[in-house]
C-alpha cells in the first residue's frame, strides 16, 4: 500500500479530521491530504500518484449541488468519488448513482461504519443505502440523459443555473464554440430542439443534483 493516498474535501474541520481518521482506518498507512474547497483539491489531483479514492462533501462553498464532483471528474476520471452529506433524502442518492459515484454516506455515521463503506469502494465495489426506495422521475430523467459525457452534463448543470453560454465558457474553462457544440450533442442525444425542452426533460435529475446542503 505504500504510496497510496485519499483526498479529503470538505469545508469542516471536524469533518475532515473525521473523514481522514475513517480514511486511514480504512487502508492502514495511506497518506491522506485534504481540502475546503473544490478550488483547493484541483491541484492535487495534478500529482504524479493518482489517489486511490475522493471523499468529496455534497455542499462546497465553491461548489452547487453535484458540480463539484463533475469538475473533479474531469480531473480524476479514474478515481471513485464518495459522496458525503448531511442530508438523507432518497433523490440525492438516487442523483448520485446517476452521475457515477461509487458511494454515498451520511455524516451522521459512526467512523468504524463509514471506514467499512470506504473499505468496499476500494475493493471495487459500490456502496448505497440499501433502503432507499427507486424515484421513478428520477430514473426516467436517468435514462433521458444516459448517453451524454460527462462534459455534456456539466453543460447541461450548467444551463439549468441560468448561466449563458459565455458564462458556461468561463466557468468550465473551454471556448464558447465549445460549448455551443456540446448543447448541439446534448439536444440531439435527448431528442429536443432547444434548451426549455431539454431542461424539461432533465429537470427531476438537475433538481436533485442541485438541491442540498451539508
Amino acid at each position: 500500500m505504500g504510496g497510496a493516498r485519499i483526498l479529503v474535501t470538505d469545508d469542516h474541520p471536524l469533518t475532515r479530521e473525521g473523514l481522514s481518521l475513517a480514511a486511514r482506518a480504512a487502508l492502514p498507512g495511506v497518506q491522506v491530504d485534504t481540502a475546503g474547497t473544490v478550488a483547493e483539491a484541483v491541484p492535487l489531483l495534478s500529482r504524479l500518484t493518482p489517489y486511490r479514492l475522493i471523499l468529496l462533501d455534497f455542499a462546497l462553498p465553491d461548489s452547487h449541488g453535484y458540480a463539484g464532483m463533475l469538475q473533479l471528474q474531469q480531473y480524476a476520471p479514474a478515481t471513485p468519488i464518495v459522496i458525503v452529506t448531511a442530508h438523507e433524502q432518497s433523490h440525492l442518492i438516487e442523483a448520485a448513482k446517476a452521475l457515477g459515484a461509487a458511494g454515498f454516506l451520511f455524516k451522521s455515521q459512526p467512523l468504524d461504519t463509514i471506514a467499512g463503506i470506504l473499505r468496499e469502494v476500494l475493493a471495487g465495489r459500490t456502496h448505497f443505502p440499501s433502503n432507499v426506495a427507486p424515484d421513478p422521475l428520477i430514473a426516467a430523467a436517468r435514462a433521458q440523459i444516459a448517453t451524454l459525457s460527462k462534459a455534456q452534463y456539466a453543460v447541461l448543470l450548467a444551463l439549468a443555473d441560468g448561466r449563458s453560454n459565455k458564462q458556461i465558457a468561463y466557468d468550465l474553462s473551454i471556448t464558447e464554440a465549445t460549448v455551443k457544440a456540446h448543447l448541439t450533442a446534448v439536444f440531439r442525444k435527448m431528442g429536443v430542439t432547444n434548451r426549455a425542452q431539454a431542461l424539461l426533460a432533465a429537470g427531476p435529475l438537475l433538481r436533485s443534483a442541485q438541491e442540498g446542503a451539508s
